[in-house]
C-alpha cells in the first residue's frame, strides 16, 4: 500500500477530485494549509501590488494499494498542471498496515 500526499493551487482541487473520482480513488482526506515556496503571490488594493510570502494551498491525502499508485499519481499529475510556479508537490511513501475499525479488517481488502 502507498500514502500518496499532494500539495495542490485550491483553485485546481475541483478538477484533481472530479480526476481521481474518474480513476476510481473515492475516498481521501484533504484540508487547506499555508506555505511558503518559490511563487510569490501578490495582492492588489487600490491600485498598488504587495506581495505576500503565505501561500494558500489544498493538501490531499490518498492511501491506495500498489496496483493504484501510478493511476492515482497521472490522475493528479495531469488535473493539477498549469505549467507556472507553485503547480505543487506529490509525496509518495510505504504504508505498512491498515485497518478498517468497522470491521477490523487489516491489509489491502480493508481500503476497498
Amino acid at each position: 500500500m502507498k500514502k500518496i500526499e499532494a500539495i495542490i493551487r485550491k483553485s485546481k482541487y475541483r478538477v484533481v477530485k472530479e480526476a481521481l473520482h474518474e480513476v476510481g480513488v473515492n475516498f481521501f482526506s484533504y484540508w487547506d494549509v499555508t506555505g511558503l515556496g518559490n511563487e510569490k503571490e501578490g495582492h492588489v488594493y487600490r491600485g498598488v501590488s504587495y506581495s505576500t510570502s503565505d501561500i494558500q494551498r489544498r493538501h490531499i491525502a490518498i492511501v491506495v494499494n500498489d496496483d493504484f499508485e501510478e493511476v492515482t499519481i497521472k490522475a493528479i499529475l495531469d488535473s493539477a498542471a498549469t505549467g507556472e510556479v507553485g503547480d505543487g508537490k506529490i509525496f509518495v511513501s510505504d504504508v505498512n498496515e491498515c485497518y478498517r475499525i468497522r470491521t477490523g479488517e487489516k491489509g489491502s481488502d480493508s481500503l476497498k
